[in-house]
């Protein structure tokens, strides 16, 4: 999945390049974003990121494409490939500026683990390559009950 955005000189820090924590702060919301589409009306929390690596310096203007591809499964776990391109402004090809994975689990309302289901393709994947609807996908509720008297 592709998603989008323009550095602004709200997100530079004192050297006049793309804050760091800015990117982190996309790279989650936006991983966070595709998994949901994955698994819609699970409760999803980040668990983690590796390998965190900025490429390349990120100056004002820029476009950046964030390209989020699934790239792990466990039982309730999914691990997805984060590479961020950058285009300068008046660029005319783009660049890898920051690559990572992020890992989110499901949870419960208990905040306990919760399986995911085994899909052949995920949203994101099908939609990397058709951007026609994957299908219908089995949703389970990610909204806790507002009392204990419903959890009995």
């Amino acid at each position: 999945m592709n998603t989008y955005n323009t550095v602004r000189s709200e997100h530079l820090n004192h050297h006049e390049f793309l804050f760091g924590g800015q990117m982190l702060f996309w790279v989650d919301e936006y991983a966070w974003l595709t998994a949901a589409r994955d698994f819609p009306g699970y409760r999803l929390v980040t668990r983690g990121m590796d390998r965190i690596s900025f490429e390349k310096a990120v100056i004002n203007g820029s476009i950046l494409r964030f390209h989020i591809l699934p790239v792990h499964q466990g039982s309730s776990s999914i691990t997805y490939q984060v590479d961020v391109y950058g285009d300068a402004p008046g660029a005319e090809e783009e660049v890898l500026v920051f690559s990572n994975k992020v890992t989110f689990v499901s949870v419960d309302c208990n905040g306990l683990k919760n399986p995911l289901p085994r899909r052949d393709k995920l949203r994101s994947q099908v939609e990397d390559f058709d951007p026609t609807p994957a299908g219908p996908y089995g949703v389970q509720a990610a909204s806790c009950p507002d009392s204990d008297e419903e959890l009995k």
